[in-house]
């Protein structure tokens, strides 16, 4: 059966507490190893495409998942908390037939704030998957970066978008990634809604947004590696030399069971800016080959 790398299959899984979650689907009949993508903070599913696009071509199915409260998924006020966000993805995984069993479990990819959702997926169901990466995060303990939580939460409390009009929003996302391929910067627009004037607002809200950098803040992700199991594909942005990382990394590397670092030059979105070489390296880790040496 011939394949389309590039159709899209929305459908929307529901967790157990009843919150629907969109998941943005490609070649789901395809027999390779299945990969579920994670967007990070006041992202979106869309932010995967170019990735799903190369993964799926390579022969694996794909799912990217609008998180709670973000994209097309519901917004509830509550279950922000990394256990709850965990659960979230096993329902996703149980609604794609992607659990243990037939060969089916799946490769997990997450990206900034995604990135440590599926460390605490693979921290919490170790059996659940056979591997994940960590794209530009997972690693970052904000509580060796701030003081306390007012100084955390100043510095990264969201801006305010809501004055803008989606032309400048756009324009502004041009000139600032001037390096992005199209589908990088048409999804980050779908990290918005585009009102009746012509003006814009994120579909995460400011009051969630904070809930969710509260619980980052509270959260150790290094506490979490000594129960890590699965293999992981670790790939910062930037380089040792260049960036604060460097530290961060070696401690998830010393902590994880099985563990590849692959550094690349770019921004904090690997995953919009490269699509095709993140998609080369999950599809390398997603058949094990990368970790052979290990």
């Amino acid at each position: 059966m011939s394949i389309d790398p590039g159709a899209v299959v929305d459908q929307r899984i529901g967790t157990a507490a009843g919150v629907g979650l969109h998941v943005r689907g490609r070649a789901l009949d395809a027999t390779g190893v299945p990969v579920l993508l994670v967007h990070g903070l006041a992202s979106n599913a869309r932010l995967w495409d170019g990735v799903a696009e190369n993964l799926a071509a390579l022969g694996h199915p794909t799912a990217a998942v609008d998180l709670r409260g973000h994209g097309a998924s519901d917004k509830p006020d509550e279950g922000y908390d990394f256990a709850t966000l965990a659960a979230d993805l096993v329902a996703v995984l149980d609604g794609l037939g992607w659990l243990p069993g037939a060969q089916r479990r799946c490769f997990v990819a997450g990206q900034s704030w995604g990135a440590t959702v599926v460390l605490e997926l693979a921290a919490r169901h170790p059996d659940a998957i056979r591997g994940l990466a960590l794209v530009d995060g997972g690693t970052i303990e904000l509580a060796d970066r701030f003081a306390d939580w007012p100084t955390c939460e100043a510095a990264l409390a969201p801006p305010a978008l809501d004055h803008l009009r989606a032309d400048d929003f756009e324009r502004m996302l041009r000139n600032n990634h001037p390096d992005w391929p199209d589908s990088g910067i048409e999804a980050t627009l779908s990290n918005v809604e585009v009102r009746a004037d012509g003006t814009i607002a994120p579909w995460l809200s400011r009051s969630h947004h904070l809930t969710i950098l509260r619980h980052m803040w509270e959260h150790h992700p290094s506490a979490r590696y000594h129960d890590v199991t699965v293999p992981v594909l670790i790939l910062p942005a930037g380089s040792e030399a260049t960036t604060d990382k460097g530290g961060e990394i070696n401690r998830a590397e010393a902590g994880l069971a099985v563990s590849v670092t692959r550094w690349m030059a770019g921004d904090h979105d690997l995953h919009a800016q490269h699509p095709g070489e993140v998609a080369s390296l999950l599809h390398a880790a997603a058949v094990g080959s990368i970790f052979l040496d290990k």
